[in-house]
């Protein structure tokens, strides 16, 4: 056999024997595998002696197997390989995984916007301060893609209670010791409804990839606290392993955006300059907006007449804020209601008593009073350079 065909059958021999199933798992090995499996899939115990030899069957092992495979994306094979012990291994958060649901089954949700959260105690990984500023950004996390707001309170019991503890800390969910399970949350409700646990026998940090970065960690499993259960999509931060991203961007993903906003809606949010105007971020159907409108491509509010413009498409909504209701004849077609605006609207604002419309390039500048196109104008015109 030539050197070349040589190196090419040990490369194979080695990806077989890589990815194939562990001939001879070791106690240590069965005992993750079976402790995942029932903590994360609902397994039943079964016979650790035979359950993962390959020549042995177990119907009830194999299609838990199957499922947590098919939930991370690896080949499903109903058998324990190397590839799923990694990922089994790796830390993760202590919900189990739902393979229909993006929300827990039955999408129970908050039936208020104005939440509520304490922290209850503190890691001695961190200072109070970092504890603070840790929670507060995981919670705008949430806040900035909802009409969410949250108020943190420092006595009684708040709809979210945040706290440390380790090993059986009395909630039925005990915690496992350094690594495996980080944290976990339960879902909106009653009792311990919305509260949020965290392992204290973890290494937390504020900003370090050394550790495991309580803003992270405390994202996602707030969430669990809004009504989330676990995303199937790598890079989401409902996947349900841990993976260090930069602090100081927002970890969501679009598949995360899509799932709170199904249970809580969509922003619209005002601003006079850079102040928030009083009153928001509302949600799209506190303005009356039927069902079909399910996003928002740009929206102004005109201080003088008091009505908020919504545009969509090539359609805009009049909500009277003093009425607090729709006018009449809505929808319009914006080149009925601003003469001269052909395209779509992508982005709106008012200033010096003058409403202005971007599309694409162009910069429409409109009379807030008559709405009489003024001047076409290129879409940096607003930009200092």
């Amino acid at each position: 056999m030539g050197i070349h065909r040589q190196l090419c059958f040990l490369a194979s021999l080695l990806l077989v024997i890589h990815a194939g199933p562990i001939s001879q798992p070791s106690d240590k090995d069965i005992d993750i595998a079976e402790n995942y499996l029932r903590n994360f899939y609902n397994h039943k115990d079964s016979t650790y002696t035979t359950a993962f030899r390959p020549e042995e069957s177990n119907d009830q092992l194999s299609k838990k197997l199957k499922e947590m495979q098919k939930f991370f994306g690896l080949k499903v094979t109903g058998k324990l390989d190397e590839v799923t012990l990694e990922m089994m291994k790796k830390p993760r958060c202590g919900v189990p995984d739902f393979d229909t649901y993006s929300t827990f089954e039955g999408k129970p949700k908050w039936k208020t916007n104005e939440l509520t959260y304490r922290i209850v105690n503190y890691t001695p990984d961190l200072s109070v301060a970092e504890v603070d500023k840790s929670i507060e950004r995981a919670l705008q996390v949430w806040a900035e893609v909802t009409p969410l707001k949250f108020t943190r309170i420092n006595r009684g019991t708040a709809d979210i209670m945040i706290s440390f503890a380790i090993k059986d800390h009395g909630d039925g969910m005990m915690f496992d010791g350094p690594l495996g399970t980080l944290a976990h949350a339960f879902a909106p409700g009653s009792g311990l409804g919305g509260d949020a646990h965290f392992d204290d026998d973890e290494s937390f940090t504020f900003r370090s990839s050394k550790g495991f970065v309580l803003f992270l960690v405390a994202a996602h499993e707030f969430g669990h606290s809004l009504g989330l259960s676990h995303s199937k999509i790598p890079g989401a931060l409902m996947f349900p392993s841990y993976t260090f991203t930069d602090p100081d961007l927002s970890p969501l993903s679009s598949d995360d955006i899509e799932g709170i906003q199904s249970l809580y809606g969509k922003q619209v949010w005002a601003f006079n300059g850079q102040t928030l105007e009083p009153g928001y971020p509302k949600p799209l159907s506190s303005f009356g907006l039927p069902a079909s409108v399910t996003k928002v491509d740009a929206a102004v509010h005109n201080k003088n007449s008091g009505k908020t413009l919504l545009f969509f498409d090539k359609y805009y909504y009049s909500y009277d804020e003093r009425e607090k209701k729709m006018d009449k004849r809505n929808p319009r077609q914006v080149e009925n209601g601003f003469p001269g605006m052909t395209g779509q609207v992508t982005a709106a604002h008012m200033s010096n008593d003058n409403i202005y419309l971007f599309s694409g390039t162009y910069l429409l500048e409109f009379s807030s009073s008559n709405r009489k196109l003024l001047r076409l104008l290129h879409s940096g015109y607003f930009l200092p350079c």
